[in-house]
């Protein structure tokens, strides 16, 4: 799918250019580097882009360093709060914490114990939701946020997030001047959405291919059918995919700009996982090895030269065990 004149690409390529410039007094860019084993293992030439090298461990500090200081340009910002399965709220403590607000970080209960520590170690103030997914977390933080002077910093619905994550797809453009195909993990989708927008303006010809856990398909089923379609449970180990309530606006960009998303089992990404620890030295997280496992599942349609994301490194010693032990 290459972007024309009718599809209307959020963010821009000036707004994606402006973040870069910003992000850049923070962030080196993350490395792009060969992966031999799952190359020789698929007869490609595969490369992953290594995003846990990112302060927090994550891709997430990219739009909330952006989307924070954008919202802080117009004054009043007090509090940052957030709601999060882990990396997004590690990420808004991160930037409150560099420019000097107050962070709180609204958690489903029984999170990743290593994503809730980060959290805590940044300095915010970290409320459970008393439920186990990140809807009633949401509810939670979008009420507190009633008050003056708080913003919540909401990923799913951010307008100016994606710019963030956007400049991710810059940064593998120039470090790999022709991959075929760039493999995204889905979870609210402002990653995937910055990507395939940068991309598709710098790069139509390279396809954007999302997955999501067959435990939370709701982006897959809603890419699918081309509408909103939720779902009543959302049971994954990569709670950074676990998203059951998708945005309708959100489901219009990814429907444009998608080539194509596939589904993965937790089986798939424990051995995913396994093999980008043992094989190519990278340690991931479910969600951050969901590319690596939609490639292992089926290498057709992304060309000779596709580039592998890996969005987050923040893995517990539970799921780090259950990985070891699949193999």
């Amino acid at each position: 799918m290459s972007a024309g004149a009718s599809v209307q690409i959020q963010p821009s390529l000036s707004t994606i250019r402006e973040a870069r410039k910003f992000l850049a007094k923070y962030f080196a860019p993350t490395r792009l580097i060969p992966a031999p084993f799952l190359s020789q293992r698929t007869g490609k030439n595969v490369h992953l882009k290594l995003e846990t090298e990112l302060p927090t461990g994550s891709f997430k500090v990219r739009g909330a360093f952006y989307a924070l200081a954008e919202r802080m340009k117009k004054g009043g910002v007090r509090e940052v709060v957030a709601s999060s399965t882990g990396n997004h709220g590690a990420a808004v403590a991160y930037a409150a914490k560099e420019f000097g607000i107050a962070a709180k970080i609204f958690l489903p209960v029984n999170c990743n114990p290593v994503k809730r520590g980060r959290i805590a170690a940044l300095g915010a103030a970290i409320v459970e939701s008393g439920a186990g997914d990140a809807v009633s977390a949401s509810e939670l933080a979008a009420e507190y946020a009633k008050q003056p002077g708080v913003f919540f910093l909401n990923d799913a619905t951010d307008v100016d997030l994606p710019a963030g994550p956007a400049t991710i797809a810059c940064e593998i453009l120039e470090q790999l001047p022709k991959p075929t195909a760039i493999i995204v993990p889905m979870g609210d989708t402002a990653l995937i959405r910055g990507m395939a927008a940068a991309a598709k303006q710098i790069a139509p010809q390279v396809k954007i291919i999302g997955v999501q856990a067959e435990g939370a398909p709701a982006y897959y089923l809603s890419w699918k059918e081309g509408k909103v379609v939720d779902t009543e449970t959302c049971d994954t180990i990569a709670d950074g995919l676990a998203t059951r309530t998708p945005e309708a606006a959100n489901v219009r960009e990814v429907k444009k700009l998608v080539g194509d998303v596939v589904l993965v089992s937790e089986e798939e990404m424990l051995r995913a996982i396994e093999m980008l620890l043992v094989e190519e030295h990278v340690v991931a997280e479910p969600a951050g090895a969901a590319s690596t496992a939609a490639l292992l599942k089926s290498s057709d349609g992304c060309g000779n030269c596709p580039v592998l994301l890996v969005s987050g490194a923040n893995i517990s010693r539970e799921v780090l065990k259950m990985a070891l032990e699949n193999a």
